[in-house]
């Protein structure tokens, strides 16, 4: 069975790809790469001996777009990941955001449409809660008010795919996940920002490794445990698998309806202070960091209950946040000796 992967250059698209093809599907990237490069390729060939072709396309051509489904119409199913995905940039660029994210999922549906494809799994994001107090939070918290525009283009991307699925016959996950981190466990993928990283653990890594004198932990007065912002880290393969396992629970035929959500957690709070400090433990370097003020667009709190998607999907995180550190730091690690080796 061929799945085609959107995003598929990216941090948690790569990662599915070798989750997929660990689970006998055949798989087919479509990544612009504007923001990413061909590199992770590579290392999804090392670690499962496939070579992936990628199709340099940007989604918002419908064209192009078409001329991939085109050629590949015995696929099963799309897992769309492709989107910008930086909450600053959202805050200061926001009508990019809405053209990209938003144009590149409709044409996506236009093509599922015209092909008949029967399976659709969306890349959604905690984000979609907004600054909710209901925590853990549960499939039926409310949505609240987005606190960027990226966070209201997942919103939007849910309501287009919703009213998208009662008039067509194709199948619809919406996963919701909270804070992908860490790496594959061989070190030949993780995450690989261009340029200054927004998400926590890259920063954390960077400034490790020397690659950045210091960095900021933004906001230290919130209504929290340690004043740091609380997030649920969930280790990248964990995000991975339960794609793979939300596409073949659709293939199996087991949803209940043509769209579904499911929360992405592992249901446990960490503080951005407690994850330094976890970060500290495992790789014995102390992390020259400094407190900031708050940044505009993040969520105070926020984190999952994810018994739905382990009685549905049968998934479950396996990975501790000191092992996300760990397997972060050896991807860190391992960039800097391929630099040095060079």
């Amino acid at each position: 069975m061929k799945v085609l992967v959107t995003g598929g250059c990216g941090y948690i698209g790569a990662h599915t790809i070798v989750d997929l093809i660990n689970h006998g599907f055949d798989v087919v990237s479509v990544d612009s790469n504007i923001r990413s490069t061909t590199q992770l390729l590579d290392g999804i060939e090392k670690i499962t001996g496939k070579k992936i072709h990628n199709y340099k396309v940007d989604l918002c051509n419908l064209e192009d777009t078409h001329a991939v489904f085109h050629e590949n119409r015995d696929i099963c199913g799309v897992i769309h990941f492709a989107a910008l995905k930086t909450v600053p940039e959202s805050v200061a660029e926001p009508l990019l955001y809405f053209h990209n994210n938003l144009t590149s999922l409709v044409n996506i549906l236009k093509c599922i449409q015209e092909f008949k494809i029967p399976n659709f799994v969306f890349s959604s994001s905690c984000s979609v809660y907004g600054n909710t107090t209901a925590l853990p939070v549960v499939e039926e918290t409310p949505l609240g008010e987005a606190q960027s525009p990226y966070a209201r283009t997942k919103q939007m991307g849910e309501q287009i795919i919703q009213d998208y699925s009662r008039v067509n016959d194709t199948q619809s996950i919406l996963l919701r996940y909270f804070n992908p981190v860490g790496a594959h466990p061989s070190a030949l993928i993780g995450e690989l920002p261009l340029g200054k990283p927004d998400n926590l653990v890259p920063m954390i890594t960077q400034t490790a490794i020397g690659k950045r004198p210091k960095m900021i932990v933004f906001g230290h007065d919130y209504d929290t445990r340690d004043g740091s912002c609380i997030r649920d880290y969930i280790h990248v393969m964990d995000i991975a698998n339960a794609h793979t396992r939300a596409l073949q629970y659709l293939l199996d035929k087991k949803n209940g309806s043509n769209c579904e959500v499911f929360n992405l957690g592992t249901g446990n709070g960490v503080t951005v202070l407690e994850a330094i400090r976890a970060f500290e433990k495992i790789s014995g370097v102390k992390l020259n960091y400094e407190l900031g003020p708050r940044r505009p667009g993040d969520v105070i709190a926020i984190y999952a209950n994810n018994t739905h998607a382990r009685e549905k999907l049968g998934w479950e995180p396996k990975t501790g946040i000191e092992d996300m550190m760990r397997t972060a730091w050896q991807w860190e690690v391992s960039l800097r000796d391929k630099v040095l080796s060079n």
